[in-house]
């Protein structure tokens, strides 16, 4: 079974009338997003990180404090405990501009892109590479649930 062979209704056929070359394009679109999608996460890892070792940096301070080192503590609380890590915006305003701005223009566009030439299909591309590389009739190689 080829691709355009799978049922008219299924989500990851080809629409009629798309080419090869459309295909692979909405393809590097899709994959593009994936790999924003990581990045995001990785943000995200950044902003649990940074705020745990916030936490970590107070509790040290007052640990410092009750071993009877005042100075340090004080130190590490006007110079780590609580402040921005870019300039005026704690981790939390750069997941939020993130999110608002560039992954949200990225979504809308991958979205509007496979709206208008996949008929809202996703991983076309990906379906297609998998009727090519299965092996048919064989178990857990099959072409759908």
């Amino acid at each position: 079974m080829s691709a355009q062979d799978l049922p008219p209704d299924d989500p990851h056929r080809r629409p009629d009338r798309v080419d090869d070359a459309t295909v692979e394009a909405v393809g590097k679109v899709s994959e593009a997003m994936e790999w924003v999608e990581r990045a995001r996460g990785h943000l995200y890892e950044l902003h649990q990180l940074l705020g745990h070792a916030d936490l970590l940096f107070g509790e040290a301070a007052d640990m410092l404090d009750d071993a009877g080192h005042a100075a340090q503590a004080d130190g590490l609380r006007e110079a780590v405990v609580g402040r921005n890590v870019i300039e005026g915006r704690w981790t939390f305003q750069l997941v939020e501009d993130f999110d608002d701005g560039y992954w949200s223009d990225a979504r809308d566009q991958e979205r509007r892109i496979r709206d208008d030439l996949m008929a809202g299909r996703r991983h076309v591309f990906e379906s297609e590479m998998k009727e090519d590389r299965r092996t048919k009739g064989r178990r857990h190689h099959e072409s759908r649930p």
